[in-house]
């Protein structure tokens, strides 16, 4: 067997990330609120051996206007802190990743659902610590505007201390339940948090046991300078945003780097890009697929997911003409940036970067058969450009279907994947240690 093993995870978004994957011929447009397609596509991605699932989520509506919000099915969704505990109860391997917000959360309540999802699982929960991007977010939660974006990263910092701080509230072994005693848990192996920082002030303790993990596993998604010093401090896993082999290489070395000095091994980070796959028996078959997916999108959809991503309208320029000076913004940088890099390096057109973004997001895709795919993944995982793939399917339940019918098998056949699940646990799926109580020896 190879020595690197390759991770998957399934980035549902909350179902496909493309813009017109609802719209895909035999695609599923009702998937965001069926539970039933939910189910079905968890079993599928079990049946595959998929580390995880990954469930994206925002806390507002989109901001984009109305002619192209209507086109985006992607405009509501579960609570995946609701969703999940449900296909916990419905599947028996695979990690289970909710994204929650540190910007409109407090502490307590994200410590006691993520706690509550990993006795529920037994011991598959994944928490995806975001800052939030969306402005429109702060208006639901009282306020006009973001907090400034160095400043969502500090109370990040110090709301990750609080979650973990308040898991650790109880000794694995605090309950004795003795029933002849009459003791149901040992006083001096509970440890009242009393968090007062800039940001939060928690007394604890938390009222549910340690976690089946010890902590459920923390996932992070930030590309810009303070989202990867935050992953090399805090993340076990990240989904890097790298659009090129070479990208993924210096992103991988770059994060990883940081980790020593901070008294973290390497290897308990895993790096995971998102990956758009597209596959079929022949590579004229993957590309007509590609081609009608996206013949799909509404222009609409194209600029105003263009202008999201990067905090600024560019409807009223020239579509034909490159790029203009896009300022800076609150809202996230690591998209930003990698847009306006690309516009740089391809002398590409308002219009053909509204193309890009508009189906796909400009995430990094794969397109091709089955031996490609795998050749690709195979390439960046034997390279050191990751550690696996947050894998998104271009249409659901077909492209999901593909690629666990198609690809999982070649990637078995190479030995760079697994062909059964070794562990009950998300740390055991993908390695990484079971960490010890700050306040207790075991």
């Amino acid at each position: 067997m190879p020595s690197r093993q390759l991770k998957l995870g399934a980035f549902m978004r909350p179902a496909s990330i493309h813009t017109a994957a609802w719209r895909y011929p035999g695609g599923a447009p009702d998937a965001n609120f069926s539970f039933a397609h939910h189910k079905r596509f968890a079993r599928t991605l079990e049946r595959g051996c998929f580390d995880a699932i990954f469930m994206a989520d925002h806390l507002a509506v989109l901001n984009m206007p109305m002619a192209a919000l209507m086109r985006s099915a992607t405009v509501t969704s579960f609570d995946p802190l609701t969703l999940l505990p449900a296909l916990a109860a419905i599947t028996d391997h695979i990690g289970l990743i909710a994204t929650a917000s540190t910007s409109y959360n407090d502490p307590y309540h994200i410590a006691r659902k993520f706690a509550s999802l990993d006795h529920l699982s037994g011991g598959r929960a994944g928490w995806n610590v975001v800052t939030s991007a969306n402005p429109h977010e702060a208006m639901n939660f009282g306020r006009e505007e973001h907090l400034g974006h160095a400043e969502r990263y500090r109370r990040a910092r110090e709301f990750h201390r609080v979650v973990t701080g308040l898991w650790d509230s109880w000794a694995d072994d605090a309950f004795v339940r003795d029933v002849d005693a009459g003791v149901f848990f040992q006083p001096e192996r509970l440890h009242v948090l009393d968090h007062q920082g800039e940001f939060f002030r928690v007394r604890g303790p938390l009222n549910v046991a340690r976690p089946v993990q010890g902590w459920p596993v923390i996932v992070q998604a930030g590309s810009s300078e303070d989202g990867r010093a935050l992953a090399a401090e805090t993340a076990e896993m990240i989904f890097s945003a790298a659009s090129s082999f070479e990208q993924g290489q210096a992103f991988y070395r770059d994060v990883k780097s940081r980790m020593p000095a901070l008294g973290r091994d390497p290897a308990h980070l895993k790096v995971m890009p998102g990956a758009f796959v597209v596959v079929a028996d022949t590579l004229d078959e993957a590309l007509r697929r590609k081609s009608l997916l996206d013949s799909l999108v509404h222009p609409d959809s194209g600029i105003s997911s263009l202008s999201v991503l990067l905090g600024h309208d560019v409807s009223a320029c020239d579509l034909d003409g490159p790029l203009p000076d896009i300022p800076e913004t609150n809202d996230s940088k690591s998209q930003r940036e990698k847009i306006l890099r690309r516009a740089r390096e391809e002398n590409l057109t308002v219009r053909e970067l509204a193309q890009w973004i508009g189906g796909s997001y400009g995430i990094f895709e794969i397109v091709g058969t089955p031996v490609m795919v795998a050749d690709e993944m195979q390439r960046w995982l034997e390279g050191e450009a990751c550690d696996g793939f947050n894998v998104m399917f271009p249409w659901l339940p077909g492209g999901l279907d593909d690629f666990v019918d198609k690809v999982v098998p070649e990637l078995q056949r190479r030995g760079i994947f697994r062909k059964t699940y070794e562990s009950t646990t998300l740390r055991g799926h993908l390695g990484l240690p079971r960490p010890s109580n700050q306040f207790f020896r075991a």
